[in-house]
């Protein structure tokens, strides 16, 4: 028999058209689940592909929800003494504005220089699509899959993934698994491929400073007012001191350092320099006592996303604004829990308010932060089927962002976790022109076509 990279090496330069083709379909979609005006191709999106996975071999349903349907398909032929993987995607993209910035139309697919431009190129239609393309291909070459599969892809990741969350426990039997695999990560370059470890959970919320009825003159009120923009920016800056450390009484009550055996798993080579070169600025932000990876990967942080309060237009108004609100998000590290550090951030903002000012939090949903174990056999897995592919050893990294239904979902299924990808910090997943490479394709099916032999 020959080997399944060969196989697959084959099977991808035979179908390379074919696959792409069916691929620029999936990008037409407009599965932008956050904006009301796109709820027709979000349901579209979701049928063509169930029936796609229909088409290929997958028992496949679609499961309704309150709001954005979740596909779920399996395959588990390969028999009760094989392991099951389940595997997570999404098939929602984020919105396209600034329209104007855009290269070429975001949902009209288009390739220059070996990228594939369009919304949802990587995050998340091009991790998903090399997914299923290496199911697709194993069936094809095979007739079977060498472990049980099941996949779970879903339509609001990108606004919080309410609905998968709020099915979770009727679901609890359809979704077990030995495995689960999140293949919704990056690589910090095309030279270091690298398996994630942990991903940072995150709480986010609205802050609404009030003063007076209606906006006031500036001349006639000021000095007497307490101007709620004022206000909102002195709560803000007092949040942080120089160090970069939150002020926040018992935020970091319940972080817990990792252990320096922990520390020696993971790769922590960051140069500033590419960074700035790469964004147009040195990483300066963050705990000053700590590296920058550390700042980043294992680390809570307090951003303040958005700001809004006054007069913002052409020329100038000489007001005092009645209100004042600001975007907070926070990203948590293991053993924090979402809902105590919203609390936390409430009760500071409500004692610490100017008299003259009220204050209002609205505290959205969350997410809990997750770690997979280096040594367990699906991280393993997939690191021996990474550096078949590049060649290369394999590394392990932490991420700084979140993906808030991930520890729902490897609680629910009770499986072993691995975080994987072939993202590119330069993909400009949430921004305009994003794009995915050709050969980040060609790789993704590989790997996960090799990882599934491997387990």
């Amino acid at each position: 028999m020959p080997r399944t990279i060969d196989s697959l090496k084959g099977y991808y330069k035979e179908h390379e058209k074919e696959l792409l083709e069916e691929f620029f379909t999936f990008l037409e979609f407009q599965s932008i689940s956050s904006e009301s005006d796109s709820k027709q191709e979000v349901l579209n999106c979701a049928e063509w592909l169930a029936a796609y996975l229909k088409k290929i071999g997958f028992d496949t349903q679609l499961w309704p929800t309150a709001g954005y349907p979740v596909i779920f398909a399996s395959y588990l032929k390969a028999g009760p003494d094989k392991p099951t993987l389940l595997i997570y995607n999404h098939y929602d993209v984020q919105p396209v504005d600034p329209i104007e910035l855009w290269e070429s139309p975001p949902f009209e697919p288009a390739i220059r220089g070996g990228q594939i431009y369009a919304r949802g190129a990587q995050d998340n239609k091009g991790q998903c699509f090399y997914t299923i393309q290496a199911l697709k291909a194993l069936l094809k070459i095979s007739g079977t899959l060498p472990v049980n599969v099941k996949l779970c892809i879903e339509g609001e990741e990108e606004c919080g993934s309410r609905s998968l969350s709020s099915i979770l426990k009727t679901k609890f039997k359809e979704l077990q698994a030995d495995y689960l695999a999140i293949v919704d990560l990056g690589i910090p370059s095309l030279d270091k491929p690298s398996i994630t470890l942990g991903l940072r959970g995150i709480i986010t919320m609205d802050i609404e400073l009030s003063g007076a009825k209606s906006d006031m003159h500036s001349g006639s009120n000021g000095g007497l007012l307490y101007n709620p923009n004022h206000a909102l920016v002195e709560l803000l800056a007092k949040m942080r001191d120089r160090s970069g450390k939150i002020t926040i009484p018992g935020f970091y009550d319940d972080v817990v350092s990792l252990e320096e055996g922990e520390k020696e798993q993971v790769s922590w080579d960051f140069k500033p320099e590419e960074y700035k070169a790469m964004f147009g600025v040195l990483p300066t932000g963050g705990e000053k006592d700590y590296s920058h990876l550390e700042r980043n990967w294992v680390r809570p942080t307090l951003e303040i996303n958005g700001l809004t309060g006054g007069y913002s237009g052409a020329g100038f108004k000489t007001v005092i604004p009645s209100k004042a609100s600001a975007k907070i998000s926070c990203r948590l590290v293991p053993n924090q829990s979402p809902d105590k550090i919203a609390r936390l951030v409430k009760e500071y903002l409500e004692k610490n308010v100017p008299e003259g000012i009220t204050v209002k939090v609205n505290i959205h949903h969350g997410g809990k932060a997750i770690r997979s174990n280096p040594d367990s056999k699906v991280v393993q897995a997939f690191a021996r089927a990474y550096e078949e592919v590049f060649h290369k050893p394999c590394q392990f990294i932490f991420e700084g962002a979140s993906i808030p239904i991930v520890t729902e979902l490897a609680e629910t299924s009770r499986s072993e976790v691995v975080l994987l990808g072939l993202g590119l910090a330069d993909d400009n997943i949430h921004a305009p022109n994003e794009h995915f490479g050709l050969d980040r394709m060609e790789k993704g099916f590989l790997i996960i076509g090799k990882a599934l032999e491997e387990l």
